[in-house]
């Protein structure tokens, strides 16, 4: 739905010119700042329901502004915009708050999409929790234990673990996680799902142990049952 509240930090006059234009466009109520600093005010005051950040700020780096929105509100969806494709840049800005990213140069048509999909939140089916008892999920709270400690997942974090968990033993294909986690209609590169499950298992799985994820490459991903 149309009317969400977007803010857009970009210093690029000519790319944040022709997004504001195109955001508006699709009927999103936009703000445009120019740097990290008035990004931090702006996010402060609007609250947006999604930030569209530029990691390449002359300011202040675009990770750290991703963590000061994301400090002061974590329920904001932040999409980076970034020319850093490396697997730890990435990495590192979902550490950071954001839930996903897109890499310059990228069409409108793309980057309107992976917005859509992002404000569109579709709940998740309630699942049982791990036989074991050592991971353990309320999916109407969105919360989730390991060993009877809580865990801070983000939201796509949350879901996918959600997903995986109510076929745990099977294998979920890639494009069954990005239609049911993402959108049934997402346009772009599934790279964002691979960082995704490696910032998941950062969180669940105890240090020098066989992930409780399994790969199956070209094909997706398992949930192994303790």
């Amino acid at each position: 739905m149309a009317g969400e509240r977007i803010l857009l930090v970009e210093d690029d006059d000519r790319i944040g010119s022709t997004l504001l234009r195109a955001l508006e466009s699709s009927g999103y109520s936009t703000r445009w700042e120019r740097s990290g600093t008035d990004g931090i005010a702006a996010a402060e005051l609007q609250h947006p329901d999604l930030v569209l950040l530029d990691l390449g700020l002359p300011d202040i780096d675009g990770l750290d502004v991703c963590r000061s929105i994301h400090s002061a509100d974590e329920t904001v969806v932040i999409i980076m915009l970034t020319a850093r494709d490396e697997e730890l840049d990435v990495v590192v800005g979902l550490d950071a708050g954001a839930v996903d990213y897109i890499t310059k140069p990228f069409t409108l048509a793309e980057l309107l999409a992976r917005i859509r999909a992002q404000l569109r939140r579709a709940p998740v089916a309630p699942v049982p929790s791990d036989e074991s008892g050592d991971l353990r999920i309320d999916a109407e709270a969105r919360r989730a234990w390991l060993c009877g400690t809580a865990l801070e997942l983000r939201a796509k974090e949350f879901d996918l673990l959600a997903r995986l968990l109510a076929d745990a033993g099977k294998v979920v294909s890639r494009e069954t996680l990005m239609s049911d986690v993402w959108d049934e209609h997402w346009y772009g590169s599934t790279k964002t799902l691979d960082f995704h499950i490696a910032a998941l298992r950062k969180k669940i799985d105890a240090e020098g142990a066989v992930s409780r994820i399994t790969t199956l490459r070209g094909v997706g991903f398992r949930y192994e049952p303790s």
